[in-house]
């Protein structure tokens, strides 16, 4: 880990009260900011070679720590030569402490309420057996093993799997949990970085990764202000802000606002990753708010259920693929796109045909689509930052025009 006083961001452009562009330095390579971060959760993005996500314009992915952890596991990841070479991507990556998926397994629906979805179905039981100021005792979904968690342990694995960047193990807590529960979270949270950074001087000094820390506080000011305050001052290179941020898009960009707030006073130097968020509106206003890198599964996801993105503000974006409209529709899914699958203009109809049959190929398409369209939307919002005319790209942007580029 760099020394606290060197900074991994150089900060070239700023724009409004908030916003900026710049450069992340890491042990792998540069990471243009304000940047959208691909989930390669498992090792992969999701039908996707790393060429292909290379060749969008992707700078860094984000890898699993809970997930790599149970299969194949990190010694095995070591022993091929890190996360890097199993994968063959030479860029940078950043991995999560493991703490979102330990606890969305058992709060049930706190995924669904961090990334302002609603719960469906029948809840779920949690597979959390307990949670203690060591850490926290789970059952692998794998095959119910009982395994544990705790700051020391993500901290090790991810020393093994060798990601650029580090985050700190917390507890993510959900929206309807009380506020007292949230005040000790948060403190509890506060407590395991310490052992994070205490390890990391430990164990990992001169390693070239950067540990993050993660700022909690559910959706009260006053903790989330704390906890913006109280990560600051603490010896880590970049700040991520987690947890749930609110039951509306509203809330979710009062809270970050709120956090973001602080830490333009106390650490305006330190990169700022917001965790788990990526809808086209979100990555609009948290550019806008000063956010440097996001990371969501969003654009993946909405590929493999058949959904494209296109810009269309009023559907939030979405054009559904799999529907009867669609059918016999002779256009591509967006005109003007160079994307591998509008640029050869495959037809929406043909895309329709593709997921209808349960093809492979349909969902790689628009995969490659969305990622297209999200990296370009990056591309502009940086671009316009360093212009100095981020608030008239947003405006047109919000009005339904198309990301530069595109």
């Amino acid at each position: 880990m760099a020394p606290p006083g060197v900074p991994t961001l150089e900060i070239r452009h700023r724009d409004g009260p908030r916003a900026r562009a710049g450069v992340l330095r890491l042990a792998h390579g540069e990471v243009r900011t304000p940047a959208f971060v691909p989930l390669a959760t498992k090792g992969a993005v999701r039908g996707l070679e790393n060429r292909d996500v290379a060749a969008l314009g992707y700078e860094m992915v984000l890898g699993n720590t809970f997930h790599l952890h149970l299969q194949p596991g990190e010694d095995t990841v070591a022993a091929l030569g890190g996360l890097h070479a199993l994968m063959r991507w030479e860029r940078p990556i950043i991995t999560d402490s493991g703490g979102f998926q330990v606890f969305s397994m058992g709060h049930g629906t706190v995924s669904d309420e961090v990334k302002g979805r609603s719960p469906h179905g029948v809840e779920r039981a949690g597979s959390v057996l307990g949670i203690a100021e060591e850490g926290v005792a789970f059952r692998s979904y794998l095959n119910g093993d009982e395994l544990f968690m705790g700051p020391e342990e993500s901290m090790a694995i991810q020393r093994k799997l060798g990601s650029d960047i580090v985050l700190a193990f917390d507890e993510c807590t959900p929206f309807n949990v009380t506020r007292d529960y949230t005040a000790r979270s948060t403190e509890r949270t506060h407590r395991w970085l310490d052992r994070c950074v205490a390890w990391w001087g430990e164990q990992a000094p001169g390693s070239g990764q950067r540990l993050y820390g993660i700022v909690q506080g559910g959706v009260h000011d006053d903790l989330r202000r704390a906890s913006a305050q109280a990560v600051a001052a603490r010896d880590c290179p970049g700040i991520a802000i987690g947890g749930s941020l609110g039951e509306s898009k509203a809330q979710m960009y009062e809270v970050v606002d709120w956090t973001v707030d602080e830490l333009e006073r106390l650490v305006p130097e330190r990169p700022r990753h917001l965790l788990g968020i990526g809808d086209v509106d979100d990555l609009i206003r948290g550019v806008e708010l000063g956010i440097d890198t996001f990371d969501c599964a969003m654009p993946t996801r909405l590929g493999r259920h058949g959904v494209a993105l296109v810009p269309d503000p009023e559907r939030r974006w979405r054009l559904y693929l799999d529907n009867a409209r669609s059918r016999r529709a002779p256009e591509p899914v967006l005109e003007g796109c160079s994307c591998p699958a509008c640029g050869p203009a495959y037809s929406r109809a043909y895309l329709n045909h593709l997921l209808r049959t349960k093809d492979q190929l349909g969902l790689r398409l628009l995969t490659l689509h969305n990622l297209h369209f999200t990296a370009r939307l990056m591309d502009d919002l940086r671009a316009a930052v360093g212009e100095g005319s981020l608030a008239a790209r947003v405006a047109a942007l919000r009005g339904g025009d198309a990301p530069r580029g595109l």
